[in-house]
């Protein structure tokens, strides 16, 4: 496989992982009333919605801002202290714009691009390192919400209805 093929799929299979969890995600959410968006299980977690705030945040700050080469303007701590001020309908619409910018910048990313490090958050990351956070991350809280919404409603959120999960591998 040459340099080109594997980059390629590198970044295909990351904006696949993003889709992915935007789906699991908006699953959620069909779950919640517009008060649960914002419930916290207890004082040391957060909730769906300061969830979805810090998921914008986060995409935003390392992909769009860092990968694409803006301004970063993220203010993080906005993102924990929030109680409310947003429908579960347009945090989803932000989520779901923020992706959709994430991806393009991920897609259109240069060889050159995601071989440069460069200073995030005080940490030193290529962008490949960027784009593996980001997946990573965004991977993290979606089964944190999932397991929060578990727990609220005693419901299988039917991520994998349709699949086989037991399927063996081929080769």
């Amino acid at each position: 496989m040459n340099q080109t093929t594997w980059i390629g799929e590198f970044l295909s299979q990351s904006v696949y992982r993003m889709d992915e969890n935007t789906v699991k995600i908006e699953k959620c959410l069909q779950e919640l009333n517009e008060e649960e968006i914002w419930q916290r299980p207890n004082q040391s977690s957060n909730s769906v919605g300061n969830l979805l705030l810090h998921l914008c945040g986060n995409i935003t700050q390392y992909i769009i801002a860092s990968l694409g080469e803006t301004e970063d303007n993220r203010q993080r701590d906005e993102e924990f202290q929030a109680t409310g001020g947003f429908s579960k309908s347009v945090l989803l619409e932000k989520l779901v714009s923020t992706v959709s910018k994430a991806n393009e910048v991920i897609k259109n990313a240069s060889q050159k691009n995601l071989l440069q490090t460069r200073s995030v958050q005080g940490f030193n990351f290529s962008g490949i390192g960027i784009v593996l956070h980001v997946v990573e991350h965004y991977s993290y809280h979606t089964g944190q919400i999932a397991f929060w919404i578990k727990l609220l409603k005693d419901k299988d959120l039917g991520f994998y209805d349709g699949v086989d999960l037991n399927k063996k591998n081929e080769f």
